[in-house]
């Protein structure tokens, strides 16, 4: 009998790793993610299971919540073949190669603070370093074009298809043979919004006997898009007028670029009231020359801006600043600049020195548009905190903050419904890459307004299928 053991995002939304064992069959992992914020001490636990035996890691998409510790299973053990798109390839490269930077600049700096108090051997080393990341890509790696299917081996079919969340995203189905009889157990990875200026809609599911879903959002549905771009809109534009910056704390991949589209249209509408605009993210800036390589998979919107601009996203006034010292040249700009800068939880990254310089301001805005895990200094400002240690420096925040969730790349509770509502011979549903207090409401739902048996994954915890 297939098993399903989740060795992440099981009861939190972070560090998505799913191993599927299929009786005298292979072993199968999905996603191999970096767990965020409060659990990220367990990026450095030795993986429960022996990565050398894996034979096939199928990877949804390229957030480092779902790749962020493929290095680490190269590290210990893993040459098995790796399947995904080919636009997650390229944007998963871009990931780990700065994750292993960041992880050893912090590190150095560590070190030096704990070589002042004689404690050099308390500091950890880093995770991996970027010759793990290129091993990784030198291992076997497969790129399947969306709704085609592609055999693993005899009788195991994998299918990806358009999960519309971030470029190259997909959900998976697993087709296998037991007992004479086919299963498809299907991996949602995340799926996102219809409605996205960026991206394609989230693809149909028509069969399914095992779901695996995400639950980020499964509690509550998103503002409306129109809506939650009028008010982005309205921010920008008063704030501005008031001669003052807005800080835009914003993931690389996905929803950075969905603001440049959301500025550019602004700009050939004459909306936006002249100012500077900065994408101060060298990871941001060489991800959205990845969408624009791949613009036959983004929505007809963009491809028009590319077909009549030669780009999809380049426009006047955008200014991009891959290194520090363009960075630093920002800080000369007293007013009227939208500085677009990660992380975009705010756990690091060029934010923070923005912060530091501009968090205190009352004309000033931040404008979260994308979720804040537990844990976080994003999570910590948007929960309403009055003061913040940035550099060993206490800021006290005025200015105005500001969240927006109506951007969220991640499907709300409506949006998941009307997705598991369309599978066909659904046995059960298995939540995943979520908050317990909020899969316990998507379940309530999916059980009520469904009638199907939806079951809460708990860490480690082998699931049976069949």
């Amino acid at each position: 009998m297939a098993t399903v053991t989740s060795y992440g995002a099981a009861e939190v939304v972070t560090g998505s790793c799913h191993l599927l064992a299929i009786e005298h069959g292979p072993r199968i992992l999905i996603d191999c993610g970096m767990f965020q914020g409060s659990e990220e001490d367990r990026n450095y636990d030795t993986f429960h299971f022996d990565a050398s035996e894996i034979d096939y890691l199928l990877l949804t998409h390229a957030h480092l919540d779902h790749v962020g510790r493929l290095p680490k299973l190269v590290k210990e053990g893993f040459t098995g073949e790796i399947y995904a798109t080919a636009a997650t390839r390229d944007i998963a490269e871009i990931i780990l190669l700065d994750s292993a930077k960041i992880m050893k600049e912090d590190f150095k700096t560590n070190f030096r603070k704990a070589q002042r108090r004689g404690k050099e051997k308390d500091v950890r080393e880093p995770l991996y370093d970027e010759d793990h990341v290129e091993e990784a890509f030198d291992l076997t790696w497969h790129h399947p074009e969306y709704d085609e299917s592609v055999e693993l081996k005899e009788g195991i079919k994998v299918t990806y298809r358009d999960a519309g969340h971030i470029l190259g995203a997909a959900f998976i189905e697993i087709t296998y043979r037991e007992n004479d009889v086919d299963q498809t157990i299907v991996f949602s990875g995340d799926i996102g919004n219809d409605n996205n200026m960026v991206m394609e809609n989230l693809e149909k599911c028509s069969h399914a006997n095992y779901l695996y879903v995400e639950s980020t959002y499964g509690d509550r549905n998103h503002k409306d898009t129109e809506a939650s771009i009028a008010e982005f809109k309205r921010v920008i534009i008063d704030t501005l007028r008031n001669w003052g910056n807005v800080l835009i704390p914003s993931f690389a991949v996905e929803r950075t670029q969905e603001i440049l589209c959301i500025l550019k249209e602004m700009h050939d509408r004459k909306e936006l009231p002249h100012c500077n605009i900065f994408l101060d993210s060298p990871m941001a800036t060489r991800a959205t020359e990845v969408y624009n390589n791949y613009s036959d998979l983004l929505s007809q919107q963009c491809q028009d801006y590319k077909e009549r601009d030669g780009s999809v996203f380049a426009f006047e006034n955008l200014v991009y600043t891959p290194d520090v010292e363009g960075s630093r040249a920002i800080n000369e700009v007293d007013s009227r600049a939208i500085i677009i800068a990660g992380s975009g939880m705010c756990t690091g990254g060029r934010i923070i020195h923005h912060f530091k310089n501009r968090l205190w301001n009352p004309k000033n805005a931040v404008i979260f548009v994308g979720y804040q895990a537990v844990g976080t200094l994003g999570r910590h400002i948007v929960d309403g905190a009055r003061w913040v240690k940035i550099y060993h420096e206490d800021i006290l925040i005025k200015a105005s903050i500001h969240t927006i969730n109506g951007f969220s790349a991640h499907a709300d509770q409506d949006a998941i419904i009307k997705w598991i509502s369309q599978m066909e011979d659904l046995y059960r549903v298995y939540l995943i890459h979520g908050e317990e207090d909020k899969q316990v409401i998507l379940r309530s739902v999916i059980e009520n307004a469904l009638g199907k048996k939806a079951h809460i994954v708990e860490p480690e915890e082998v699931i049976y299928l069949g």
